[in-house]
């Protein structure tokens, strides 16, 4: 059954290389069960029902992959995307988190919608790459300064707007000390160094006496307080329309490159450097999305991560099938999950913000109609405490860069059109 399915022979692979690459991309993702219901919180959200609402959705997104797409690329809630939904759209635009699943499932459906009718690839190619870094590299830095300020090593500062905070306190040691062994055992090549390293800040919180023992399995909580609690009406807003193509253009270039730097590492793009079925592969990643926003949970995306286990060889989907049985089986260990402080997640944020960051060096900085966009966007970001304002700001900088040196040639249509919007959006919302 499984050689029927997966094509396990031809793609030169076996059950147990499946299952051992399937282990290795869930430890190395698995850390978001901690960190998306502790941030999605913050939104107000209950913190029982997102754990269970992360983990399904999760699981839904890697079952579909593996069974319909056939591809090791697993899929979870994505990080940059859950701080957007609650730090700008409800912390910051007064939204309820209601609408903001709202949003989720109405970019979900626009996500469904380029894939079926193939314009996805055609709005990839039309947004430049400059812009793309910029967005990537935004997003650290924003993941970044929530990750520093959740730990209080960034705080207010009424003269300077931000400074640094006491960084003797037992939350800050503790995130530095949390970062800096991510670092020392991804270094040493460890899979799960980021899960492992929330657990041991998690341990020595207890062990000091930080944080309350609330035993480490039980049937999973409720996902009533979420469940289909989406206000599809009130996303349908004027002032919503910038999030909803702020989620789903962030998803859509997350995915896009996820998908090629997984193919690649695997070797499964044709001769012409495409990737066979990749509307298959994007029927995933919206079908996950959507189902999500239905439990109560932020944009699930494709993950990075997943090149960890095609580089222990994951071939097929039975890889992400396996990761997807674990996330479900992570439904059992929520009050783990619910002892977990959120200055253990620190190093995890600022961590994925270096990765995010690393996209830099393809920047063209000789060339300032480039490299300007790009800075613009990615300081934005976490200057606003926005990544909405941050794209709005890069779109309307290209644009207008290239106008005025006189390349207008290099402005494709969509830019041209998102720009304007932006414009239009910060002139009269």
């Amino acid at each position: 059954m499984l050689e029927k399915l997966f094509q396990l022979t031809e793609n030169r692979s076996s059950v147990r290389q499946e299952v051992i690459a399937g282990v290795t991309t869930f430890l190395t993702m698995a850390y978001i069960i901690f960190v998306n219901p502790a941030m999605l919180a913050d939104a107000g959200m209950d913190h029982g029902a997102v754990f269970v609402a992360t983990c399904v959705a999760a699981f839904i997104g890697c079952m579909v992959m593996g069974l319909v797409a056939n591809y090791p690329i697993a899929l979870a809630p994505g990080m940059g995307l859950n701080a957007f939904f609650t730090y700008t759209v409800v912390l910051d635009m007064q939204h309820s988190w209601e609408t903001a699943l709202g949003a989720v499932f109405l970019s979900g459906i626009l996500f469904l919608l380029l894939s079926v009718f193939k314009v996805r690839e055609w709005l990839m190619n039309a947004i430049p790459m400059s812009l793309r870094l910029g967005i990537a590299a935004g997003i650290g830095l924003f993941l970044a300064l929530i990750g520093l300020k959740n730990a209080g090593i960034i705080v207010a500062n009424q003269a300077t707007l931000v400074g640094l905070g006491d960084v003797t306190t037992f939350s800050a040691v503790m995130a530095a000390l949390g970062f800096v062994l991510i670092i020392a055992l991804v270094s040493f090549g460890r899979r799960g160094a980021v899960m492992l390293s929330i657990l041991a800040i998690t341990a020595l919180s207890l062990l000091f006496g930080q944080i309350d023992y609330n035993g480490l399995v039980s049937m999973p909580p409720s996902v009533a307080p979420t469940f289909a609690a989406l206000d599809i009406m009130g996303a349908l807003e004027v002032s919503m329309v910038a999030v909803i193509f702020a989620f789903l253009f962030v998803d859509l270039f997350d995915t896009s490159g996820t998908m090629v730097a997984v193919a690649q590492r695997g070797g499964l793009l044709d001769e012409q450097g495409r990737l066979p079925r990749a509307n298959r592969a994007m029927l995933a990643d919206s079908s996950a999305t959507l189902a999500g926003a239905m439990m109560g949970t932020s944009t699930t995306t494709s993950y990075v991560e997943s090149t960890a286990g095609v580089s222990a060889g994951g071939r097929t989907g039975l890889t992400a099938v396996v990761v997807g049985l674990l996330f479900l089986g992570c439904l059992f260990i929520s009050p783990l999950a619910g002892m977990v402080p959120a200055y253990a997640t620190t190093g995890a944020l600022v961590y994925v913000a270096i990765l995010m960051m690393s996209g830099l060096v393809h920047v063209e900085w000789d060339d300032l109609t480039e490299a300007a966009p790009v800075v613009l966007t990615a300081i934005m970001m976490p200057l606003t405490f926005s990544i909405a304002h941050g794209i709005a700001i890069g779109f309307i900088t290209f644009a207008a860069v290239k106008l005025l040196s006189g390349r207008y040639k290099e402005v494709s249509l969509p830019v041209a059109v998102l720009a304007v919007l932006f414009v239009l959006k910060f002139a009269f919302l």
